[in-house]
């Protein structure tokens, strides 16, 4: 059932409610310790319910399970170490110019996170996942708006994080669950929600980005909108492996029937002998994928709908013809181009995300056809760039990758995002609304804040900036 306006404002005033609870650092490392015990000991309750609602199938899902226990357990480490308060002191110095202060810098949490779940991961980006995690690590409550595809799922998984709450002594209200469209923008609206955390399209993104700064006191919403994810072949690396390559991209941009959001969109290959091998083998990679249901028929629709406006465009020919493969499936494909043609802006659709299993090879025959294409590329969550060993165009094509993307790979693939402390799962605009990482240690950056004492005496002062660092943490 859709939540109304009041049933969001109870629910943001109960989260609220629960911060003091949460400022206890061994009780939240604990928290998240028995809500991943308590998602794995239900995981045939979870996996079988989020089957059911996603088709995405039980290995699959057990697999994103097993992520989101881990993101978890790991967070909790996050708490227990505490270097995620990034404690700072500086002693006193009448002699500097101008003279220093006793100066204590550490950082707490903003208050309540309103969470976006995704449908593409109905549990690692979802009511248990990296967002809820990272902001309960922080110390923030967590408001989660339900997607509307895995209901049931959500309720569930919902139910247990509430209970492995109770069962450490905090209250059930430190994470909250509401449903529905309307309640989504009521949430990013209330005035008691100090930030968001979003994975999806660019478009719904956008519209809660423009809530969450229009309000009287504007917060911060960290958005994952959309990512073409390109991906830059070498005349080098396409002589070197031609057919490895081809294989690899096929493996990748049908993962998860391509609804991932790292799926590789985009590709730019050489003409040439060796670029035909190149396509030749993803041609023939892809057409061995057989159909397979989207996560919903909105997607399937906008997925068909899509592809078959890229293939009418002038000079687009099929190696693999995408589209509907079945009442209920679709079926992957491979869209060429000439990247020349890209250049004259007739083309442009062929540089925006097209959700579902399809990439777009764009042919180049030299160097400066490369460089114009990638001029033309919006913000990435990756950038990929495969190469030879000694291969001259390597470092400079680096150079330009990076500031397309948040991660850049080379000879990898960009799905999988591994859950690491280095890891960066964000880019520049449209893939995201702010620097951050939405997966890794740092994500709990974006629920905190910094705050400094200045010329306070010890005993006022917070345990974590006193002298003799009582509780043992890391200071700079």
């Amino acid at each position: 059932m859709e939540a109304t306006a009041d049933e969001v404002d109870r629910a943001v005033r109960a989260a609220h409610a629960a911060r003091e609870a949460l400022a206890d650092r061994v009780l939240r490392a604990a928290f998240l310790r028995t809500a991943a015990d308590l998602l794995d000991a239900s995981g045939e309750h979870v996996v079988e319910a989020a089957d059911a609602e996603t088709a995405l199938g039980p290995v699959r899902l057990t697999g994103e399970l097993a992520r989101t226990t881990a993101q978890l357990r790991a967070f909790a480490e996050v708490v227990e170490e505490g270097s995620f308060l990034d404690v700072r002191i500086d002693a006193p110095d009448p002699a500097a110019t101008p003279p220093r202060p006793d100066m204590r810098r550490w950082k707490i949490p903003l208050g309540v996170v309103a969470v976006y779940a995704a449908s593409n991961f109905p549990l690692a980006f979802s009511v248990p996942g990296g967002d809820t995690a990272s902001a309960l690590a922080a110390g923030c409550p967590v408001v989660v708006k339900a997607h509307p595809d895995h209901p049931a799922t959500s309720e569930l998984c919902a139910s247990l994080l509430r209970r492995a709450a109770a069962r450490t002594g905090l209250p059930e209200d430190v994470l909250v669950l509401v449903h529905g469209f309307d309640a989504g923008v009521e949430l990013v609206r209330h005035p008691l929600v100090a930030a968001a955390g979003f994975t999806g399209s660019i478009r719904g993104g956008r519209a809660l980005f423009d809530e969450a700064v229009a309000r009287p006191v504007p917060i911060p919403f960290h958005g994952e909108l959309g990512s073409l994810n390109p991906v830059v072949i070498t005349e080098a690396a396409a002589a070197e492996r031609a057919e490895e390559i081809g294989a690899g991209l096929a493996g990748s941009m049908t993962l998860g029937v391509g609804q991932f959001c790292t799926k590789p969109g985009f590709v730019l290959a050489p003409r040439g002998a060796d670029g035909d091998r190149f396509l030749d083998a993803l041609t023939a990679a892809v057409s061995e994928t057989e159909p397979a249901v989207m996560l919903d028929h909105r997607m399937r629709d906008a997925f068909v709908a899509g592809v078959a406006e890229r293939a009418a465009l002038a000079g687009v020919h099929t190696p693999v013809t995408p589209g509907a493969g079945g009442a209920h499936t679709v079926s992957a494909g491979v869209l060429a181009v000439d990247a020349a043609a890209l250049a004259d802006g007739g083309h442009r659709l062929l540089l925006e995300e097209c959700f579902g299993p399809v990439t777009v090879v764009a042919r180049y025959s030299t160097r400066e056809e490369v460089t114009a294409v990638l001029g033309l590329l919006p913000g990435n969550l990756t950038a990929t760039l495969h190469i030879a060993e000694d291969d001259e165009a390597a470092a400079p094509l680096l150079a330009e990758l990076t500031p397309l993307a948040g991660r850049v790979l080379v000879n990898g693939w960009p799905t999988g995002v591994a859950v690491a402390p280095a890891q960066h799962h964000g880019g520049p605009y449209p893939a995201t609304t702010s620097t951050s990482t939405s997966v890794g240690a740092t994500a709990i950056e974006r629920w905190l804040r910094p705050v400094t004492y200045q010329s306070t005496p010890d005993h006022l002062l917070p345990p974590e900036l006193r002298d003799g660092n009582p509780l043992g943490l890391p200071r700079r």
